[in-house]
């Protein structure tokens, strides 16, 4: 509602007839909603200055963008353009910036700056260019974005590095492989950035030799590689994905002697946490998270849910249950979905099928995955009762959910229920419901 009544208003004050009457007025009226809290951002200080000065504009654009206020960075941006403002680089990047993240059309918006850029000549700025490629390829119009870096003379390896993690963004591994490959026929060194989606790459398509290579090259040409948490983190989530855990497990060993006082951040935390679980160490999980928060770093949400999951895998009910409670009072973190259905679905291994209903109607009734959770509880321990009334939330959130439809059919099987499973394969059937075939993909380099 705050930003809907700010834009109501910022659009109500332009008036293109009276130049710098206006952006004195917008100055002053950005200015007073972001004091009023309206924005909940810290703009610079505008004054009657800004009818000739650039510099604030720009910074208010960025200030917008940067903090998620895509929509009215635009709306500033267009102001700017109206009032016939000398937009440069620096504007352009901000707005493509905002493009990208913006919920209405951002392809369409990423066309019209590309448009604004062309014409003016400030596509030739390789900051512009840098932007166009990210915003581009954040708004899934990957090839346009392949495009623009292929039409650039002077690409450099910022540009490749958005480009790239464009490809891993949409899991194009193969694509983004192939782009890699062409780096040296480019002209161009992959730096740490590079090497991070690289080995983002190699985790998800367990290209274990070349995760190898990448980290013999980044011991030898990446500046600083030992304080670099986040190339040290996706080293050690691909060596933890690729089955290699003794090698993330030194890793991160090593890093604690050169990151500042031996902190390792979150990041490098929750690379280190996940490859325990996919190790099956999940008591290892939990005491490498309780060394953790004695150290003194704070969890985040993604974190907690790793550590959540391994409580579940363990059967750990008492933990993590109390790591849940831990996550709102101590650690100040709301939990979502995904946080509730882990909980659940460690309840219904537990075989406390009543417990999980109560806390399910208790904490996220509109949410089918916890449902559904419950379902899969009472498949595995064959309890038909809970089982259907699991069953008859989900489907009242999603009717057409044929996950939920194939999980009761186990229930009955299960049970030696064979009338409801054949009425029920009966009612799918009439709905055109079909269970999806699994696939598998493997690759090799």
């Amino acid at each position: 509602m705050p930003l809907i009544s700010a834009e109501f208003l910022l659009s109500r004050v332009i008036n293109p007839s009276s130049l710098p009457a206006t952006l004195k007025a917008a100055s002053a009226l950005l200015a007073r909603l972001t004091r009023a809290g309206l924005l909940q951002i810290k703009l610079p200080s505008l004054s009657a200055a800004a009818a000739v000065d650039l510099a604030p504009w720009n910074a208010l654009v960025a200030a917008l963008s940067r903090h998620s206020l895509s929509s009215l960075a635009i709306q500033t941006f267009s102001i700017m353009h109206r009032v016939a403002l000398p937009l440069d680089s620096y504007s352009l990047c901000s707005a493509l910036t905002a493009a990208a993240s913006s919920a209405s059309n951002p392809i369409n918006l990423g066309k019209q700056l590309h448009a604004y850029a062309s014409k003016t000549g400030e596509i030739s700025s390789i900051f512009v260019r840098g932007a166009l490629i990210c915003s581009y390829a954040t708004s899934d119009a990957i090839q346009d974005a392949h495009q623009v870096f292929d039409e650039f003379p002077q690409r450099n390896t910022v540009c490749l590095n958005a480009l790239l993690n464009g490809y891993v963004q949409k899991k194009l591994w193969m694509e983004g492989l192939s782009l890699f490959r062409s780096i040296y026929s480019l002209m161009l060194d992959p730096d740490a950035h590079t090497i991070s989606s690289l080995l983002r790459i190699c985790a998800e398509m367990s290209f274990t030799r070349l995760g190898t290579q990448c980290h013999a090259h980044s011991i030898r040409r990446i500046n600083g590689f030992e304080t670099d948490a986040f190339l040290l983190s996706s080293l050690v989530e691909m060596y933890g994905k690729c089955g290699l855990f003794n090698k993330a497990r030194s890793v991160f060993a090593i890093s604690k002697q050169w990151t500042a006082g031996g902190r390792r951040d979150v990041v490098l935390w929750t690379s280190i946490l996940n490859a325990y679980a996919r190790n099956g160490q999940f008591d290892d999980v939990i005491s490498a998270f309780e060394t953790m928060v004695a150290e003194g770093i704070r969890p985040d949400e993604i974190l907690m849910l790793a550590v959540l999951s391994a409580c579940a895998s363990s059967g750990n009910v008492t933990k993590g249950l109390v790591f849940l409670e831990a996550m709102v009072k101590a650690h100040g973190l709301v939990p979502g979905h995904q946080h509730y259905s882990c909980v659940v679905g460690m309840l219904c291994r537990a075989g406390e099928l009543e417990r999980a209903w109560s806390f399910v109607g208790e904490t996220s009734p509109e949410e089918i995955g916890a449902w559904g959770a419950v379902l899969c509880g009472c498949s595995d321990s064959g309890n038909v009762k809970i089982g259907e009334f699991a069953f008859q939330k989900a489907v009242g959130l999603d009717p057409g959910n044929v996950g939920m439809h194939v999980e009761l059919s186990n229930l009955y099987a299960r049970v030696g229920m064979w009338d409801e499973l054949e009425k029920l394969r009966k009612t799918m059937s009439e709905k055109g419901m079909k269970k999806e075939i699994g696939r598998s993909v493997f690759g090799a380099t």
